[in-house]
């Protein structure tokens, strides 16, 4: 805890909480699914549903919070999304007890835990920024993405482990815990956060919602890498389900096979994001932020030449390796510069913006190449996919300079 003690107690505090959601949030991965499938008997076009439009709903949900935390102090707004989301997700074991669960309740509340998680993103980013002074935001940023990927290397483990002892509905308790916990743990940083400036009046203008996209596309070196995430992160995902239809179905891997290609690589991601301050230090931001964004589009391709067997799973496993070691670098990177590129008084809805962006487009190209995997093939709709990951790193910024932000008053940072 060296460096969280070095970057504040208030740091060391939202970081713990951070790693504790985290924790909660793989422990339950893919409780939903099961908790329809097992105690709903829901069919796969419902559970499909149930991620794509819980996703994608909660998005659209979340568009008018960004303008709206952006007014207020960000410590509360973290706390009540923390609350938020553990009551949401309290009241399917509360149904589940008394026999009343049904499909649409779980759907309502993916909703909800999604639109509370991309307003906590976009709080904590803004809250980071007036929390740090800029030279520490990438070892924070670095922090964060280590205690992720650390956590998606415990989580899901235990969690099946939780889910094959006590049934799918306990782990989503301990997530609803994880949030309760984390919650407290903001609660007790304390200390003094500013009130943010309100322009003039006091109502949110139906402009107020756009603002976000608006300072996004209007920035030469945001604008870029703001098309470059989406289309990464959502091309990456739409071939997650395709692959395990390929690896479980056709190519006859085990359950177990099919996590273990997913889970060890996840170490990648923790040596990565170890790296990145180190990289930047030595060669500087933006050559860092380049060529990791290249590297990491370069690895999906792979995939499509994976067949059955031990050798097809170490394939997997290296490729996936792969990926996720440049994302843990490429990750804190970009989310530091998105920080210093970004006015204070706007990273909430900027952020959100962001958030929004990224689960729809996500949504919408699963979707797609669902359809593509049924047409095509699973193999062929991959082999698409990373052909199109290959030039994404068209879309990074190409100049290494304009990480300052548009003028405007900086407030005080509290460094206790």
């Amino acid at each position: 805890m060296g460096d969280g003690h070095r970057l504040g107690r208030r740091f060391g505090w939202l970081w713990g909480a951070y790693g504790t959601s985290a924790l909660g949030t793989w422990l339950a991965f893919g409780a939903f699914p099961l908790i329809a499938v097992q105690v709903l008997h829901s069919g796969p076009a419902a559970v499909a549903a149930l991620s794509a439009v819980g996703s994608a709903v909660g998005a659209a949900v979340a568009v008018p919070l960004g303008p709206w935390v952006d007014f207020r102090r960000k410590r509360p707004v973290l706390i009540a999304m923390d609350l938020v989301r553990c009551a949401a997700l309290l009241t399917v074991p509360a149904a589940f007890a008394l026999g009343a669960l049904t499909f649409l309740q779980l759907l309502l509340v993916s909703v909800v835990v999604a639109a509370a998680d991309i307003t906590f993103r976009a709080a904590s980013g803004a809250y980071l920024k007036t929390l740090l002074a800029a030279e520490d935001l990438l070892v924070a940023n670095a922090r964060f993405e280590s205690t992720a990927w650390t956590t998606t290397i415990i989580g899901p483990p235990l969690g099946g482990a939780m889910i094959g002892l006590l049934g799918p509905v306990v782990t989503v308790v301990a997530d609803a815990v994880s949030y309760l916990l984390s919650a407290l743990g903001i609660h007790a940083s304390r200390g003094h956060e500013p009130r943010p400036e309100r322009r003039e009046g006091s109502r949110m203008r139906a402009g107020d919602l756009l603002d976000g996209w608006r300072y996004i596309l209007g920035d030469a070196m945001l604008r870029p890498l703001f098309f470059n995430t989406a289309a990464f992160n959502a091309l990456v995902m739409a071939t997650q389900p395709l692959l395990a239809v390929l690896m479980l179905g056709p190519l006859g891997y085990a359950p177990w096979q099919y996590g273990l290609a997913f889970a060890a690589p996840a170490i990648g991601g923790l040596f990565g994001s170890r790296l990145a301050q180190p990289l930047v230090t030595r060669f500087e931001q933006h050559r860092v932020l380049l060529a990791a964004g290249t590297l990491r589009a370069l690895w999906p391709v792979g995939l499509a030449f994976v067949g059955p067997g031990t050798g097809g799973l170490l394939l997997v496993i290296a490729v996936e390796l792969g990926l996720i070691f440049c994302c843990g670098v490429f990750n804190p990177v970009s989310a530091t510069y998105r920080l210093e590129r970004t006015a204070t008084g706007r990273v909430a809805r900027t952020l959100s913006a962001w958030a929004v962006t990224t689960k729809a487009t996500t949504a919408l190209l699963t979707a797609v190449w669902g359809v593509l995997g049924s047409l095509l093939g699973p193999r062929p709709a991959i082999v698409l996919a990373g052909l199109l990951l290959l030039a994404t790193p068209l879309l990074l910024p190409r100049h290494g300079t304009g990480t300052t932000p548009r003028p405007e008053a900086e407030p005080a940072r509290d460094r206790t």
